[in-house]
């Protein structure tokens, strides 16, 4: 393997070795929690109401924090109702197949080592000040930045402002404001956490299609009903980002308020789904489908003209295969696929299919660590490398991935992440040579 000489690898290696060594001889507690004292206080009200609520995935407590949830920081703000949180969050990928190329040249990430950084602040209010139940408050900004535009953009805004609130025992749930809906729809991140951080997946069509995604923000209304017998119904009435994507979204709106930008409409999302969580009796499942439909004008790849009525669709499962743990019943081998649809005529990429195998806590001493190996096929518009080939230009007609990775906890509030994939066909064009890239991220949550 062909290691780059970019310091930026080396800090981000230097970095996760020093705050590891302490943890690797440490047995982690089987509940998954860091040591706390035992309070003997039923409280009225919990810390967690104060976390992420409603969404698909899920951010990790505030017990996972360097910052204790007993110490008198955190307790003065939830004295009043509020939770001040931030994230960390850095990224290195490389072909070590290749030689890296000059920066201006390359078509994927990893060609020439990749770098990105995300830092983010978080403020929650639970609104007790206003005699609300099963409210919440959300607010959040962050600056990102990577070493290729391309796979970003770059941004220093607002991403976050919405209020939360449950009707009728949370079988009601709306959010309302600006929301970035990468991590309230589909469930995309295997394990359903965003602490688990699998490699190997690329399902980009929601996001070219126009929904909302870090760190691109947007004004939407979110309505979740649970219906019967683990039934739900999620519908989205989102603005939709730029039809000509991040970097453009970025330059019209680069502070994240900008409520209606000229020729940016409406985004209508629909996704009904079953979902039962994990027992002593029953295995985990989940089953969503649902389709997505975009009012905006977009760039037909074949005429050059606009058009509205981008669209896309999508099925996926995820079901637990066996359970490892009696007193954790979530933990255990599981088994996913994903099956996605785009118009071929406005999207560069028009279907995505993904195969899953993962395992939350696959050693018992360590319940945080998840393994994943994850395959994935990713179909290229006919139109776009129909035109490209007519232009004189190579192109791959599709691409197709296998990545195994190990995600692990290695402090309180500290995830790593490390996996390589196998990529055939790792651009659109021109048509390079597959890949073998390496890819590393830590996350730390404060």
């Amino acid at each position: 393997m062909r290691i780059s000489q970019d310091p930026f690898f080396y800090i981000l290696l230097a970095v996760a070795l020093f705050v590891s060594c302490p943890s690797w001889g440490q047995v982690q507690d089987s509940s998954g929690a860091a040591s706390t004292p035992p309070n003997p206080r039923v409280p009225e009200r919990s810390i967690e109401d104060l976390n992420r609520l409603g969404a698909e995935t899920a951010m990790p407590p505030f017990v996972e924090s360097p910052i204790n949830i007993d110490s008198g920081f955190r307790q003065k703000l939830f004295s009043e109702g509020v939770a001040l949180r931030s994230q960390l969050t850095v990224m290195y990928a490389q072909n070590s197949l290749e030689a890296p190329v000059p920066t201006d040249t390359q078509s994927y990430v990893g060609d020439d080592p990749f770098q990105s950084v995300m830092y983010n602040w978080t403020l929650t209010a639970d609104l007790r000040q206003m005699h609300l139940k099963h409210a919440e408050l959300y607010v959040c900004g962050g600056w990102y930045w990577v070493s290729w535009n391309p796979a970003g953009p770059k941004a220093f805004q607002m991403h976050t402002l919405y209020l939360y609130k449950a009707f009728a025992d949370r079988r009601v749930e709306f959010k309302a404001g600006y929301i970035g809906n990468n991590m309230e729809l589909i469930g995309l991140s295997i394990g359903g956490s965003l602490t688990t951080a699998a490699q190997g997946v690329y399902a980009v069509l929601p996001y070219e299609v126009g929904v909302s995604n870090f760190p691109l923000t947007a004004p939407s209304f979110n309505l979740r009903i649970q219906g019967p017998k683990r039934t739900y119904l999620k519908t989205v009435a989102q603005r939709s980002i730029d039809p000509h994507g991040g970097p453009k979204e970025v330059e019209r709106n680069h502070t994240g308020f900008r409520f209606i930008p000229n020729g940016d409409k409406l985004l209508l999302f629909d996704e009904m789904g079953y979902r039962r969580t994990a027992s002593a009796t029953a295995h985990d499942t989940w089953f969503r489908a649902g389709y997505i439909h975009n009012s905006s004008p977009f760039t037909n790849l074949t005429t050059g003209a606009a058009q509205s009525g981008n669209h896309s669709e999508f099925v996926l499962m995820d079901y637990q295969l066996r359970r490892s743990n009696s007193l954790h019943p979530g933990q255990g081998l599981y088994l996913g696929g994903t099956a996605m649809a785009a118009d071929s005529h406005l999207d560069r990429y028009d279907s995505y299919y993904e195969l899953r195998l993962y395992r939350k806590a696959p050693f018992r001493s360590r319940p945080f660590d998840m393994a994943s190996l994850v395959s994935y096929y990713s179909g290229h518009s006919k139109e776009l490398t129909d035109s490209l080939v007519a232009q004189g230009k190579s192109v791959w007609r599709a691409s197709a991935s296998l990545t195994g990775s190990y995600s692990l906890r290695v402090h309180p509030g500290q995830y790593m992440s490390m996996g390589f994939s196998y990529i055939h066909g790792p651009a659109i064009t021109p048509r390079v040579s597959d890949t073998l890239t390496f890819s590393t991220n830590y996350q730390f949550f404060f």
